[in-house]
């Protein structure tokens, strides 16, 4: 029976992933760099990053490092302007609450998270966000996921995670906790072939939790 349930942020609870990619692709275009939607997926789906891109054009260390500052500056001027909500995200939420204990774990920014979720009311029903400062190392090894069930004092078996992408799945999986994919129209190349469950939309999660 399951008791605890982990979420992932981006693309689960807000519609994020297209500005993170759009922020990205800004910022290397100013590098003479073009970032193919199909290119930026398969990056995201194995755990990688964008720089790849510039790193493998030759692009310095020094100019890299000062255009990730570009460009999480352009991702925050999204983040204050683009919708980000997620039909019923919150009404999901709150009935969810009643029987089961709720944290999110992260690949964001503690700074990106606080910003997208101000005044937003999801992480109300959470007891505790982990974000990428907060474990070792990210998805798709297990380290978030674990912290996520050490916070919780949990057993895998009595916890659920759910994700919409591939590096997330594989996340849960290398942390032996059983996951949920939601269908994400940015993610659907990804391979979710070790998932234990699919559902179309988050107001689907309890039908597979009773």
């Amino acid at each position: 029976m399951k008791q605890y349930i982990l979420f992932d942020n981006d693309g689960v609870l807000v519609e994020t992933e297209n500005w993170y990619y759009e922020a990205n692709k800004k910022a290397l275009k100013q590098l003479g760099l073009n970032l193919q939607m199909s290119e930026y997926q398969e990056i995201m789906a194995r755990g990688g990053t964008a720089w790849e891109v510039a790193i493998n054009a030759g692009i310095t260390t020094e100019i890299i490092d000062k255009k990730r500052v570009q460009r999480d500056i352009y991702y925050q001027e999204f983040l204050h302007t683009k919708n980000l909500e997620i039909p019923n995200v919150k009404k999901v939420l709150k009935n969810l609450s009643k029987k089961y204990k709720m944290a999110i774990v992260t690949t964001s920014r503690r700074v990106d998270f606080e910003l997208i979720h101000k005044n937003r009311g999801i992480s109300d029903y959470m007891q505790f966000i982990l974000c990428v400062e907060d474990y070792e190392r990210a998805k798709p090894y297990p380290d978030p996921y674990l912290k996520g069930l050490e916070l919780f004092k949990a057993l895998p078996e009595h916890t659920i995670v759910v994700e919409d992408s591939q590096r997330g799945l594989i996340s849960a999986v290398n942390a032996n906790i059983e996951c949920v994919i939601v269908k994400n129209e940015f993610t659907k190349t990804h391979d979710f072939s070790k998932a234990n469950y699919f559902i179309d939309s988050l107001e689907q999660l309890e039908t597979i939790l009773n």
